[in-house]
């Protein structure tokens, strides 16, 4: 295998079959683990670095100096998006589901922490930005907040939706059109391998050094046994977990 030897530490972007022992990953998916991490944090990595260099920076195009929504800034996508966003150079609105994360994320990097439980993620949204709106939208709602997040966009941002709720809804194209804005939907998993190499590649080549340098780091809520991964879902389900939950081979 060029560019890899037996017994090389590695982590991989899998294509799905990651609960088990042993996996068969396209060897232009796999990543080296950042020196420092031990398995369970480069586990961690991967997914969720893939995820959101391809949808923050590839998709929604965000540069340094502008505004960007992250929604779910306490899962693991969306810790990962925080500190990517504001190692970047943007300033980062993050939504949080309890008053015990608000504090989590600030020290993420979050300029702006909102409950959306308690308080309007919108109305924040637009003081923070003198009115003006976001640059970009990372979204794991969905349907439900579609509306709320067009209402967030500034002129020509855009709004990505990687997962929630897919149930039908409207959408206000005449809002849409006043703002120039898109509305982009996206799947790192249906990727052909192609794709999904070249987001590894540039992950790598982009973010890979700020995690060997600390500046971002793997953040994980509870490390558990393989057997427990019923357990580990519904941990996941309760909202209650702050960053990944990892599951480990006995």
């Amino acid at each position: 295998m060029i560019g890899w030897s037996k017994g090389d530490r590695v982590c991989a972007l899998l294509n799905g079959g990651g609960y088990a022992e042993q996996a068969v990953v396209p060897a232009r998916q796999l990543l080296p683990v950042p020196g420092g991490l031990d398995f369970p944090q480069a586990a961690a990595l991967p997914e969720a670095s893939c995820t959101v260099y391809a949808n923050l920076t590839l998709k929604a195009h965000l540069r340094a100096g502008q505004w960007v929504l992250v929604h779910g800034g306490g899962s693991g996508i969306g810790t990962m998006a925080v500190q990517w966003a504001k190692a970047s150079g943007a300033r980062v609105i993050t939504t949080v589901g309890t008053h015990a994360k608000i504090g989590r994320v600030m020290r993420l990097g979050a300029d702006v922490a909102v409950n959306y439980r308690s308080d309007d993620f919108v109305t924040r949204a637009l003081d923070a930005t003198g009115g003006r709106g976001v640059d970009a939208i990372l979204d794991i709602a969905g349907a439900p907040y579609l509306r709320e997040n067009i209402e967030c966009l500034g002129p020509d941002g855009h709004l990505v939706i990687i997962g929630g709720t897919l149930a039908p809804t409207e959408l206000d194209l005449g809002l849409l059109f006043s703002k120039r804005a898109s509305v982009a939907t996206t799947s790192l998993r249906s990727r052909p391998p192609d794709q999904k190499a070249a987001i590894v590649a540039r992950v790598h080549k982009y973010m890979w050094p700020l995690i060997e340098q600390g500046v971002i780091a793997p953040v994980i809520d509870t490390v558990l046994p393989m057997p427990l991964a019923a357990e580990a879902h519904e941990f996941l389900h309760s909202g209650r977990a702050f960053g990944k939950v990892v599951l480990v081979t006995p």
